[in-house]
């Protein structure tokens, strides 16, 4: 993709509008997760990498890397799990639930939240810069839970076809981001998504009813799911712009 070796993007890569796509080299022949190096994150280049199974991951002191694990996290609609405490906090409405309202306030608190095990965060200013632009071309969506009018949890992604592609989440009250994911995620299945894919099995994610699958299945399903734009049209089943503002009922 060029011989750009600095840190982040390559300034000297053709900038790629929405409309606009590269072709990566095919997961399946990669040794690893590593896909490719280099390029940038505009609006063309990270859509063109999520219809491919690809996503950029990378410390903000390296070169852009795109990956594709393997093997990979999904939530299916009839896998998604509540749990009765979460079923009980719901109940209770502590917590406001509510879409596409500060999606800079999420990824900024994503990129603030402490991970163990990690040091810093890959969710860098390029990142966030790249993906709000996505946001405001209404491929990026967050959904934010506020207790008292404070904004305490989140999480985001991309939207394509019936596939939504998770990235991160933050708490600041206990079980917030879980709140935010779940709402977010029922609101979604009930547009007729296929699935969430969530990259990287954890536990936490299998406990919301994340399944484990290898790499070559995830890409025959995302290649699957991503056939209904042939079907309706990309701009029909893309499901663009600012969604409802509706929560649904557990």
């Amino acid at each position: 993709m060029g011989y750009w070796r600095g840190p982040g993007p390559d300034p000297h890569f053709p900038y790629l509008t929405e409309d606009e796509r590269f072709t990566f080299p095919d997961p399946e022949a990669c040794e690893d997760w590593i896909v490719a190096v280099g390029g940038n994150l505009s609006p063309g280049m990270l859509l063109s990498a999520y219809e491919q199974g690809i996503f950029p991951w990378y410390n903000p002191e390296d070169p852009l890397i795109w990956q594709s694990p393997d093997p990979r996290l999904v939530i299916y609609p009839e896998t998604l799990h509540i749990s009765e405490s979460m079923r009980k906090l719901f109940k209770k409405n502590i917590l406001a639930i509510r879409f596409d309202t500060d999606f800079e306030g999420v990824i900024h608190g994503c990129g603030m939240a402490p991970r163990p095990g990690q040091n810093g965060t890959w969710i860098s200013q390029d990142i966030i810069t790249a993906y709000t632009r996505l946001h405001r071309l209404g491929w990026a969506h967050s959904a934010e839970a506020y207790l008292d009018g404070e904004l305490v949890g989140g999480c985001y992604g991309i939207r394509i076809g019936n596939v939504f592609c998770g990235e991160s989440m933050f708490a600041r009250y206990p079980n917030a981001s879980k709140a935010a994911f779940l709402t977010l995620a029922q609101f979604m299945f009930s547009d007729g998504l296929e699935f969430i894919d969530c990259q990287v099995p954890t536990n936490h994610l299998i406990s919301l009813g994340g399944q484990v699958i290898d790499r070559s299945s995830f890409l025959r399903l995302l290649k699957q799911a991503l056939s209904v734009r042939e079907r309706l049209g990309m701009e029909r089943a893309d499901r663009r712009g600012s969604w409802a503002q509706s929560v649904p009922e557990f």
